[in-house]
């Protein structure tokens, strides 16, 4: 199986670059990397170190909602993205794993 990197991006839902959403210039940053591909997991309950917990439970605190952006490629290409995603992830916690990816082959039609 081959060996690939996982870069996970934790934002919040209400970070912002240039006036819009942090999570979306992540993505397109990636995609214009040219990696492999990148999805934003919206979370239900969460916080950062000192901040409150933050939940859709509550509806006061059911802003800025915990976000993390996932991108999976290989790990040159991962490590040389690092560098553009540090001007927008400031002091957010990016973390790297890595993983074995799994292709399965087309199902007959």
């Amino acid at each position: 199986m081959p060996i690939a990197t996982k870069l996970s991006v934790y934002v919040g839902e209400d970070d912002t670059w240039h006036h819009k959403p942090l999570h979306h210039e992540i993505v397109r940053r990636a995609k214009e990397a040219g990696l492999a591909g990148a999805t934003v997991l919206r979370g239900c309950e969460g916080y950062r170190a000192g901040s409150p917990i933050h939940t859709t439970r509550i509806l006061s605190l059911a802003e800025d909602l915990p976000v993390v952006v996932v991108v999976v490629d290989a790990d040159d290409r991962i490590r040389d993205f690092l560098p553009a995603l540090a001007e927008l992830a400031g002091d957010r916690l990016v973390t790297l794993e890595d993983v074995e990816v799994v292709h399965f082959p087309e199902p007959a039609r």
